[in-house]
């Protein structure tokens, strides 16, 4: 079992009822698969895609408000998009239960940056519940929820990349149908409920009183436990404690080791804390920052202890950045221990000498955003500007790759509208134009509120919405543009171009990806609005993710068909391969292009761009496939 799915089964036997997320690598496995557990058991717990991580923990705060045990789960950077309502949910506190995953990316193997979200329970006084692994990790998150429930606060599950997608069999048990069917009440109590000053101060006292109650505790919580009784304290803090045990066995080190697996690394457990104080030599094994290093120095400072602690902080012996790995924790043992660690633990592995051919990540051949960056270079080329491409994240993002470069800022999602927004108000010279270049789904997660913002403050910048009916990045999730629920529902699908026009867009245009000539008219028309009006415009590009429609017509037994070169008259110039740059189509030793059959996808945009027409389909293509590059969406 996945370990994201173990915790949705976790979740599930512990009576979930309610489930709101916004995908994000490593987390969105989890409600992927309440989804489905929901739809096979006729709409129970209630679970939704939400527009944004804040929405999502809003709508899961409201649902625990009114009794029911709900969750709200993210990657780690979409806390930051929450955290208003997390801090605030830490006051309100709960009548039923309130869990908020967490999923951290050490060395950010999909995200921006790399972060420790237990920070944010220290910060907000929410207690975390980390998993060593996947084994337990259904174990953690059916004891967060029961936890969450008995003191009626929200608590924080974390999870890391290696747990989330670990794959271990795990032992499940039963879970109770009858209690997943959300029966919330609201009671009304303004004293309760409501954060205005002279309430908030009471829950702040209220607050610290449960943080000194649950840190005490904690140190019963059945996930932690003691092995060994040797004279050296190891502690193994969520998935460190795996990367532990085994360093300890591999080290033969087993009488010389007291190991102390951490489930409950913030708050610390006093009791928990002052036990391992009694140990000389302590070494500290967590992944990110030294959070329970920190708070057990603080401790033994407090008592008095002269004990060494090892670990992240202070002489380190392990790195602050990246993931664990057994060789960092076998070399960091090995010092402690005062043994010479063995030879491949503190020496880097050496390349086979055998180079591999570079392989930089690149738009898969069809994807619609391929024709429609090349048609956004011949815009602005024929208008002779220079603009600043305000980016996003997304599939898109990788438009800051050659030949395109049509991402000049990356920051965070909804950050392409909000910083053109500063771009536009303060460049001079010939930076005279700002595009924000933006996705659909993140339309929706962030986008509206910069776009308001733009229209308000007469930001004159061109919104360019690439609409591929999908959330692409993380696995072909549904949004609002999409017009369907989580569980398979079909709803009305919101239009983007309504929602630009509803905010004060009074120029907002429609192109075809797939048309390069269509695009590259409406561009230099809404470029030339932009400039001419000193107004923002909004263009939507609206063309299906290629791995959607190749998926909805094999469905449909639709086959597309492949091009060639036709090489009489392939005079070699290069356009195909280089400004186009499709992966599908390769360089010839004499020049002229070639195609790889086993990648094309039959899009024909190559057609398109090519000035001596060379390209041409084998065969007659179906019609068909054409409408469904240009409208597929995914089937729930």
């Amino acid at each position: 079992m996945l370990g994201n799915v173990a915790i949705a089964r976790g979740f599930l036997e512990a009576g979930l009822q309610f489930a709101a997320a916004y995908p994000g690598t490593p987390s969105t496995e989890i409600v992927e698969a309440l989804s489905t557990a929901s739809r096979v058991l006729g709409g129970k717990p209630y679970v939704e895609w939400s527009t944004n991580e804040k929405v999502a923990v809003e709508a899961a705060l409201g649902a625990a408000i009114a009794g029911v045990r709900a969750v709200a789960t993210m990657k780690h950077v979409g806390l930051n998009v929450a955290a208003d309502p997390f801090f605030s949910s830490a006051y309100l506190g709960v009548s039923g239960a309130l869990v908020i995953v967490t999923a951290d990316d050490p060395w950010m193997w999909s995200s921006q940056n790399e972060q420790d979200n237990r920070w944010y329970g220290l910060h907000a006084y929410v207690p975390v519940i980390e998993p060593t692994g996947a084994q337990d990790a259904k174990e953690a998150a059916r004891l967060a929820l029961s936890y969450s429930e008995k003191y009626k606060r929200p608590f924080i599950l974390r999870t890391t990349t290696r747990i989330a997608h670990t794959r271990v069999p795990v032992d499940t048990g039963e879970i109770p149908l009858e209690k997943l069917e959300p029966q919330g009440e609201f009671i009304k109590d303004p004293s309760k409920w409501t954060l205005v000053p002279q309430y908030a101060r009471r829950k702040r006292l209220e607050l610290l009183d449960f943080w000194d109650k649950v840190s005490e505790e904690l140190a019963d919580f059945p996930l932690n436990s003691v092995e060994g009784s040797g004279d050296i304290a190891v502690v193994g803090v969520g998935i460190g404690y795996r990367y532990a045990k085994e360093a300890i066995s591999m080290l033969g080190a087993q009488d010389k080791i007291t190991l102390f697996k951490v489930s409950t690394s913030v708050p610390l457990p006093r009791a928990l804390a002052e036990k391992i104080s009694s140990y000389d030599t302590i070494l500290v094994i967590e992944e990110g920052d030294p959070v329970v290093e920190m708070q057990l120095k603080t401790v033994l400072q407090e008592l008095g202890s002269r004990a060494r602690v090892y670990g992240k902080h202070g002489k380190p012996l392990l790195p602050r950045y990246g993931e664990l790995g057994l060789e960092k924790v076998v070399s960091a043992l090995s010092t402690v221990l005062g043994i010479e660690p063995p030879t491949w633990a503190k020496e880097p592995p050496k390349p086979s000498g055998q180079k591999l051919p570079p392989r930089p990540p690149v738009l898969c051949p069809g994807c619609p955003y391929r024709g429609f960056f090349y048609a956004l270079r011949r815009a602005v080329n024929k208008l002779r500007l220079k603009p600043v491409y305000s980016g996003d994240i997304g599939c898109y993002s990788l438009g800051v790759n050659p030949p395109f470069y049509v991402q000049d800022t990356i920051i965070e999602m909804g950050g392409s509208i909000g910083a053109g927004n500063g771009f536009s108000h303060v460049l001079r010279g010939d930076r005279d134009i700002v595009i924000a270049i933006i996705g659909d789904s993140t339309f929706f997660h962030s986008g509206v509120p910069p776009l308001i913002n733009a229209v308000y403050n007469k930001a004159p910048l061109l919104v360019i919405v690439l609409d591929n009916h999908t959330t692409a990045m993380t696995g072909h999730q549904p949004h609002p543009g999409t017009g369907v629920l989580a569980i398979g529902e079909q709803v009305e699908p919101m239009s983007i171009e309504s929602v630009a026009r509803g905010v004060g867009v009074e120029k907002v245009l429609v192109a075809d990806p797939f048309d390069v000539k269509d695009s590259e008219t409406k561009l230099v028309e809404a470029l030339r609005y932009v400039k001419e009006n000193k107004k923002p415009a909004v263009l939507v590009a609206k063309g299906a993710c290629i791995l959607v429609a190749l998926r909805t017509a094999a469905k449909n037994g639709i086959r597309p068909v492949p091009y060639r070169v036709n090489l009489e008259k392939c005079t070699g110039c290069g356009i195909c391969y280089t400004a186009f740059n499709c992966p599908a189509i390769y360089r010839r030793p004499d020049g002229k292009a070639e195609i790889d059959p086993a990648l094309c996808t039959g899009c024909g945009v190559c057609a398109e761009i090519c000035p001596f027409k060379a390209f041409e389909p084998v065969e007659e293509p179906n019609p068909e496939w054409f409408k469904i590059m240009r409208t597929a969406r995914p089937v729930y």
